[in-house]
């Protein structure tokens, strides 16, 4: 620990006992925001902001659908984005590199006449078709349920397939933010949160101001912090009012919604991570939802939490469509998180839940990796960070587990637009 930390804490220590406790506690929270922030400078320099990895060409070749020698060839022709060629003529690409290629082969596709071979490299939605923005909420109210590290990891998948995605933090502890490079209390001022877009009085502001670019190319975000706890608040002050023929706008149940929809034409998936409650936020993302996963952590008390989150997600989505809401969806899946397939009763556990919901229950089940967790400790995903940081078996086993879930839920998303 470094003499600045030492010095923070001991001040914290004598806070504690000098200070009421909102001061005290106030005096954590400084020392670990500035703690971070120097984590943050430390691991991101020069700028302080998160990089994402290139990628190899056989990594490269993998995402686009094409054989790494048939991309040498294209290098070769000069034809597309030229990678960079590192010692020993190693060749690798970054993101936007991989992305841009994809569009120049749908568009050689296309001039072939071959509009299938074309949606294979380009996967965005047709909207002419009626391929609807496909909206996935990501939930529960047990924590650690491995919410927040599905959500990023689906949303990084999506993206490095070729799809435009847009996260949203709806979650005011912000880990989803986190996981992006951003320091909530550092990088956001106010009213730059989902909440600045369905808040219901004149400061709202339109989405499109509030979504930030990443260094995920096709990837964009809409930070999270505690402001977004004001929705809990205003929404009963706002329904009151309009019960006295006040008129504030849409129902809380449609802000979400209609939110998108202005943005919805840049966008094929966005990735609602949600709180881990059951307040007007949740409710209000689930309103807006073409899709919901609900994470599962194989144990019995998650289990038992999982049912009384069902019974009353039930009991108030059926309040909200006998108001009008809509409540219609392409899926609904359980996704099995942070689990050990030699644990004997997390897998009968796992067989208790398929013989209950049977194809409701993903088939592919995000395996309890230790390179998940190493990599957290650099704010990284398991995307990001590359193979040559862990053990060739640990790391491909987790990356296997990831692949398989996360391919299980774009195979849906293509299904529910008749792909």
């Amino acid at each position: 620990m470094t003499m600045t930390a030492t010095q923070a804490r001991q001040d914290a220590d004598q806070s504690g006992a000098r200070r009421p406790a909102d001061e005290a506690i106030a005096a954590d929270a400084r020392a670990l925001s500035d703690q971070l922030k120097a984590m943050r400078e430390r691991l991101f320099p020069p700028t302080a902001m998160k990089t994402l990895r290139s990628f190899t060409s056989g990594e490269a070749a993998k995402l686009i659908g094409v054989s790494d020698g048939y991309l040498r060839q294209l290098s070769l022709a000069g034809e597309g984005p030229q990678p960079d060629t590192g010692l020993g003529g190693r060749r690798s690409y970054s993101l936007s590199d991989i992305n841009a290629l994809r569009r120049h082969l749908a568009e050689q596709a296309l001039a072939k006449g071959n509009a299938v071979k074309a949606r294979s490299y380009l996967k965005w939605r047709d909207r002419e078709a009626g391929e609807h923005l496909q909206v996935i909420s990501v939930t529960n109210f047990k924590g650690g349920s491995g919410k927040t590290t599905s959500s990023v990891h689906i949303a990084q998948y999506l993206a490095m397939t070729g799809h435009r995605v847009l996260a949203v933090d709806l979650d005011p502890q912000a880990s989803l933010s986190a996981l992006f490079g951003y320091q909530p209390e550092l990088d956001l001022t106010g009213n730059d949160t989902l909440y600045g877009a369905i808040r219901y009085d004149a400061e709202a502001r339109p989405l499109k101001d509030i979504i930030r670019k990443t260094y995920f190319d096709g990837l964009d975000l809409v930070p999270g912090n505690l402001e977004l706890q004001e929705f809990e608040h205003t929404t009963p002050q706002a329904l009151s009012a309009r019960h006295n023929g006040s008129d504030a706008g849409p129902l809380f149940f449609a802000r979400v919604q209609t939110a998108l929809a202005s943005v919805a034409d840049d966008y094929d998936v966005v990735i609602i991570d949600c709180p881990p409650q059951l307040g007007y936020l949740t409710l209000s993302a689930l309103c807006a939802s073409t899709s919901v996963i609900v994470t599962v952590h194989p144990q019995m008390l998650d289990v038992a939490s999982m049912n009384q989150f069902l019974y009353m997600t039930s009991d108030l989505l059926s309040v909200v469509r006998e108001a009008g809401g809509e409540l219609n969806f392409d899926f609904l899946r359980y996704l099995v998180t942070r689990f050990e397939p030699n644990d004997g009763p997390q897998a009968q556990i796992v067989g208790f839940m398929r013989s209950l919901f049977g194809e409701r229950v993903l088939t592919s089940a995000m395996v309890k990796s230790t390179a998940v967790s190493d990599a957290g400790l650099t704010k990284q995903t398991l995307y990001e960070v590359g193979r040559e940081n862990f053990t060739r078996a640990t790391y491909d086993r987790a990356v296997e587990s990831l692949n398989s879930v996360n391919g299980e839920i774009e195979a849906l998303i293509h299904a529910a637009w008749g792909r």
